[in-house]
């Protein structure tokens, strides 16, 4: 399974960027998938899941303010960031497994991570 981000990059406090996680290798539908973020000097920080059927989860820093999504016929898995704040900064990373869950350790595949930087 391969997983790959795009669509990080430096935008002002209050603005907006989407993600995308393009999956090659694996049946997507059937996966759960996961969007992480560890800033400098931080722990891998869960932020939001949805399943194979579209069921969706948030933590509360990014709750109303992200969403995340799927379209199984591109292979991609999406997160929608809205109202972006300065604490936001960090390297984001999409994850796959059979049944998404908040902790990094129970997701089997990776992708290699895209930077989000929010200025003030």
């Amino acid at each position: 399974v391969q997983l790959v981000e795009s669509g990080g990059g430096l935008v002002q406090a209050g603005g907006s960027l989407r993600l995308a996680c393009k999956a090659s290798g694996t049946n997507f539908r059937l996966h759960g998938m996961g969007w992480f973020r560890q800033a400098p000097g931080n722990q891998r920080e869960w932020v939001a899941t949805i399943t194979s059927g579209g069921a969706t989860t948030y933590a509360d820093p990014v709750r109303g303010r992200f969403t995340i999504s799927r379209d199984n016929i591109k292979r991609t898995l999406y997160l929608q960031m809205n109202s972006l704040k300065p604490e936001d900064t960090a390297v984001y990373y999409c994850a796959a497994d059979s049944t998404p869950t908040t902790v990094a350790s129970s997701y089997d595949y990776w992708g290699q991570g895209t930077q989000v930087t929010v200025s003030s």
